[in-house]
């Protein structure tokens, strides 16, 4: 007998792709437990992985309802009968997601509840930039649902709170900074309004964030189709494509009324290139160094932004992404056109397109 046939078969190690996040996130009473029942109970060929959360800023006034026949409150997983695994955590998330992570390989997906009073975007910030799980998971999008009968209140309302906002400004309200930071905002409950307010919130939102996109619902059925899959924070192609629609989407809604001021969406485009010095240097003085552009007394503090930028001497633009102070980049197989151009969308507080322009041209003259 030959000696080989003694031999241990090589193993060959698992191969697990990364796991897309999405981060569901909305107000109080907006219906993110409606979203979460429909997609652990109905029939899909998706196996997702949802955890119900009590981390982040939440309130006492909504605490995470496991989704079950008896309504239990479950602290370890349940496999669900459509392939679907739920939990219901309230320690950290990243821990939260590292337990997960065990059971890679049951599912292809894992959907993130916030509370009600969260703020999506420090946690988004874990799953975006934390560079010991992205072997493991990336940061999809952000879906933010809105309640139509009571939203346009909830937008307009005070922050109650008195604290520095994650922006080192002034606290914002919560339901502001939700859909500020949304990439697409399930607009739910229209069967309880006229087409007037449906207006008028939509309206709203498009002047606070005219970069998601808007889905209306009822009882939140929707096709996951529509929230799975976005590759909102990877450079792909489609980004850049999708880029040149947001900002002609965003030009379209300018005249929008918008009754608090404070929240806007801005978009610039610079027929030129930058260098890689000179995007950094942009990046630091607006993200880090924002108050000295202010020149009316209302401070400047970005929540969200998104870019395309042609870089000088180099073949492929890169995509430009920001939550509040932290950023990152990444090359993109892109074409942006016959001539170099860079494009931003800004979503913040006292932006002014002019300003922006000036100090990215200031920028690009100082390091070329």
């Amino acid at each position: 007998m030959d000696s080989s046939d003694d031999e241990a078969p090589e193993l060959i190690p698992a191969i697990f792709k990364p796991v897309p996040v999405t981060i569901i996130t909305g107000y109080l009473g907006a219906g993110k437990t409606t979203l979460l029942n429909y997609i652990l109970t109905e029939q899909h060929e998706k196996k997702i992985a949802v955890i119900l959360n009590e981390f982040g800023e939440g309130s006492a006034l909504e605490k995470s309802v496991a989704v079950g026949q008896a309504g239990e409150l479950y602290e370890e997983w349940l496999e669900l009968r459509n392939g679907c695994l739920c939990c219901s955590v309230k320690d950290n998330g990243v821990k939260a997601i590292e337990n997960l992570m065990t059971k890679r390989g049951k599912f292809d997906y894992i959907l993130l509840e916030t509370t009600g009073l969260a703020d999506p975007g420090p946690i988004a910030s874990i799953f975006w930039l934390d560079k010991e799980l992205g072997s493991d998971i990336f940061l999809d999008g952000i879906v933010t649902v809105i309640d139509s009968k009571h939203g346009f209140q909830q937008l307009q309302a005070k922050s109650q709170s008195k604290a520095v906002g994650e922006d080192g400004k002034g606290a914002l309200n919560a339901a502001v900074r939700q859909v500020a930071l949304a990439d697409i905002i399930i607009v739910n409950k229209v069967d309880l309004v006229d087409a007037a307010q449906l207006n008028e919130l939509k309206s709203e939102i498009r002047c606070i964030n005219g970069v998601a996109e808007l889905l209306e619902t009822t009882l939140c059925r929707v096709n996951l189709d529509q929230i799975l899959d976005q590759q909102a924070y990877i450079g792909t192609e489609q980004q850049n494509n999708r880029l040149e629609e947001l900002k002609a989407d965003v030009e379209a809604h300018r005249d929008f009324k918008h009754l608090d001021k404070a929240v806007i969406t801005v978009t610039i485009e610079v027929p030129r290139a930058i260098t890689r010095a000179g995007l950094e240097l942009f990046l630091q003085k607006l993200l880090w160094e924002s108050d000295a552009m202010d020149s009316s007394g209302t401070s400047l503090s970005i929540i969200r932004l998104k870019g395309v930028v042609s870089v000088s001497n180099e073949p492929r633009p890169l995509l430009v992404q920001a939550v509040y102070d932290m950023y990152d980049t990444e090359s993109i197989a892109a074409d942006i056109g016959e001539a170099p151009n860079c494009r931003f969308i800004f979503i913040g507080r006292g932006l002014k397109k002019q300003e922006l322009e000036d100090l990215f041209l200031q920028c690009a003259d100082h390091c070329r």
